[in-house]
């Protein structure tokens, strides 16, 4: 079908296009939902000035071809979600060279006239669980990836979390077991989550051994633990998540520790404040790998 027709058919019928924008690569997909993924395409994640145009030009060929009801743009941050800000769109304070300023929604829905999302990506990841995944039915959820860094995307009533910035909850600071003298691999905090219990310091407390010869009663896994259900205890003690979804790479290949977080969750919460008693209280993404991909779908849904 061609774009006259296509558009002639009315917008309601046209797939939406989502830009997950990673650190290391993005994902652009043209769907209507997770069984109906028209195209994917990835772009290595290098220089603004390299990554925007190529995403723009895959954008412009799905336009001519198919036509789009909306953009959705996930991206890692800090970003600026505020509309009412002038740096609205960018790219904030990032370790990541080039990109600090770039302006990642203005430079992509310029060429489009349809409606534009922009949100981070696990924010992104947390509406696409709610809409498709484990999550469905659910007002409020939050949604852990605990991969390079840590990032959560936190659902309040329906809607991502907003206020001054969106929600840095993997820089909150938490107690070191008296035994855990890691030196935290957060250049911000000595004692925050992403410090402590990334992907990156997992690597590191490791000390050259590979994961896959570590065994689950190692020692290294306590700390990991401990500083992961404290945040699970934040969660549940400000917002009070009905259900808190926990991915990304460390705990996808290590099935173990969401079991052991939720128990140590429990043991921390004292009985204080009550979970759901359905099921698991803390579970693995139902989405698996497109959680992030199809975030930026669903981001491009809420958009319209």
């Amino acid at each position: 079908m061609n774009a006259a027709a296509t558009q002639a058919a009315g917008s309601r019928s046209l797939p939406f296009a989502g830009i997950e924008l990673g650190g290391t690569k993005c994902v652009c997909t043209l769907a209507y939902g997770p069984g109906e993924i028209l195209d994917q395409r990835t772009v290595p994640t290098t220089q603004p000035s390299e990554t925007l145009p190529a995403i723009v030009a895959i954008l412009t060929e799905w336009h001519a071809a198919h036509g789009f009801r909306a953009i959705g743009i996930a991206s890692f941050g800090p970003i600026d979600i505020d509309p009412r800000s002038p740096r609205y769109g960018q790219v904030l304070e990032t370790n990541k060279s080039g990109w600090p300023g770039a302006d990642i929604r203005g430079t992509l829905s310029a060429p489009f006239d349809v409606p534009v999302g922009f949100d981070t990506d696990v924010n992104g990841a947390a509406l696409a669980e709610i809409r498709w995944g484990c999550a469905q039915g659910l007002d409020d959820f939050a949604y852990v990836t605990v991969g390079t860094g840590v990032g959560v995307g936190l659902v309040v009533h329906g809607k991502p979390t907003r206020g001054i910035s969106h929600s840095e909850i993997g820089h909150l600071r938490v107690p070191r077991l008296a035994s855990d003298t890691l030196t935290s691999v957060c250049r911000y905090h000595p004692d925050c989550i992403e410090g402590l219990a990334s992907g990156t310091a997992l690597v590191a407390r490791l000390g050259g051994r590979s994961v896959d010869a570590v065994s689950e009663d190692d020692p290294v896994w306590e700390p990991v633990v401990s500083a992961l259900a404290i945040m699970c205890h934040d969660l549940v003690c400000t917002t009070g998540p009905r259900r808190i979804a926990i991915g990304g790479g460390v705990p996808s290949g290590q099935p173990h520790l969401l079991p052991r977080i939720e128990a140590a969750l429990r043991d921390s919460l004292g009985g204080y404040m009550p979970l759901p008693a359905d099921g698991p209280y803390i579970v693995a993404p139902a989405l698996g790998a497109l959680a992030g991909p199809l975030g930026a779908i669903a981001v491009a849904a809420s958009a319209v």
